[in-house]
């Protein structure tokens, strides 16, 4: 079985005016896309209260890096409070936006062997464990820096997305 370590966790929070739909949208293709991930939606509920909706998604994104590591990471949106509003913008045009409050939460884990090829046997799970210790050692570091970099990356872009959109 593969080993996998979560490496990384973190989330931002953000209250106001904001595109659902261009935020949406920009989380996917900066991870598509930017991130080289292949992500699968496993949940996306809404919950009507009145004129607003409480809004709940769940990401899993996976990235191949070599025959021996690979990345996952998981994404949970929670929306709550979003609104349809109309807004002027600073140039004097009308739009019509969302407002509301979102959560976005990052899981990045590393997962290492899987493809399995070191779980025939016993004593091929204690080589693994004597290559990962002394031998890949700075590999499996380097790996590790870099998922924490995917991560810390896109929790950026995306609060920096936010910020603009509010700007507006």
């Amino acid at each position: 079985m593969a080993e996998k370590d979560t490496i990384y966790s973190s989330k931002i929070k953000h209250s106001g005016i904001f595109s659902f739909s261009g935020f949406y949208k920009f989380c996917y293709n900066w991870l598509t896309e930017d991130g080289g991930y292949f992500i699968v939606e496993d949940t996306y509920s809404e919950k009507i209260n009145g004129d607003s909706k409480d809004i709940d998604i769940s990401w899993k994104g996976t990235r191949k890096v070599t025959d021996y590591f690979k990345f996952e990471v998981k994404v949970k949106f929670k929306i709550l409070g979003l609104k349809k509003v109309e807004v002027t913008r600073s140039n004097g045009i009308k739009e019509k936006t969302n407002q509301g409050n979102i959560e976005l939460k990052i899981t990045g884990t590393l997962i290492r062997d899987y493809q399995g090829k070191f779980e025939s046997s016993g004593f091929q799970k204690t080589l693994r464990g004597f290559y990962e210790k002394y031998i890949m050692k700075s590999r499996i570091d380097e790996m590790e820096d870099k998922l924490i970099d995917d991560c810390t990356s896109f929790l950026e872009q995306a609060k920096a997305w936010l910020d603009l959109e509010g700007k507006k």
